[in-house]
């Protein structure tokens, strides 16, 4: 283990000046403790969990079973090789389970594991979330980017009159 690192997160005991303050009264965390190593397990999981495809696919599966057709046709957008790729994954981590029935053709269903039914709650805690903030991140976004519009403009403007004014050489 590298110097400087712990193998668990650190826990404060609320006089420690070390950091930043929880969040939360009851659940000190630290989000340095999320490693950007590649060997950091946390920070690979969540990659996992967290990236659009497989938040669709953890939230569709999160009533009923479905078949890979079933699945494609309602996760708009992603690729036959993306949602395989995305299964797979998520079938490793224990997250959803794959049931192979011996039919022609192969029926294949894919269902959320019992450890992967305890992430619906977290993902429809987001998704409230998203649609509660939704308008308040719209509002963000146009004021940003008309900034990011009148701060190029501005940046233009100089540079097109120094490229348009006359030079005298005379001086």
């Amino acid at each position: 283990m590298e110097e400087g690192t712990s193998e668990f997160p650190r826990h404060r005991t609320g006089t420690e000046a070390v950091g930043p303050a929880p969040c939360v009264d009851d659940y000190a965390y630290d989000a340095r403790q999320w490693d950007t190593r590649e060997d950091c397990e946390v920070r690979q999981i969540l990659d996992r969990i967290a990236d659009k495809w497989s938040l669709l696919v953890i939230a569709l599966l999160d009533c009923q079973g479905l078949r890979f057709t079933e699945l494609r046709r309602e996760v708009d957008g992603i690729s036959q090789r993306m949602l395989t790729k995305t299964l797979r994954q998520l079938e490793r981590d224990g997250l959803v389970s794959r049931t192979v029935h011996p039919t022609v053709p192969p029926r294949v269903d894919y269902a959320l594991t019992p450890l992967g039914s305890t992430l619906h709650a977290t993902i429809q805690a987001l998704v409230t979330w998203t649609e509660r903030h939704q308008s308040e991140i719209a509002t963000a976004r146009a004021a940003y980017d008309a900034r990011e519009a009148v701060g190029s403009a501005g940046a233009a403007a100089p540079a097109l009159e120094a490229a348009t004014t006359p030079v005298d050489h005379r001086a």
